[in-house]
């Protein structure tokens, strides 16, 4: 199973260390990061995925795959 995932945040350092930590624990960058402006903050945007060789739980927090 493929799982999904779209990481949000502002411009900075602590986004970076989100996407850093997901590549960390297996999962790949899926597609080029985006940039939106909210009219005060540049808002970045990066999908990941992760093969998992288990079933689904839609009430299991996708970063603990």
């Amino acid at each position: 199973m493929k799982l999904y995932r779209y990481l949000t945040g502002p411009d900075d350092a602590s986004f970076c260390r989100r996407v850093t930590e997901a590549l960390q624990n297996g999962w790949e960058l899926y597609g080029n990061p985006t940039l939106t402006f909210d009219g005060e903050h540049i808002i970045c945007g990066q999908a990941v995925v992760k093969e998992s060789d288990g079933g689904y739980d839609p009430e299991k927090p996708l970063s603990e795959y």
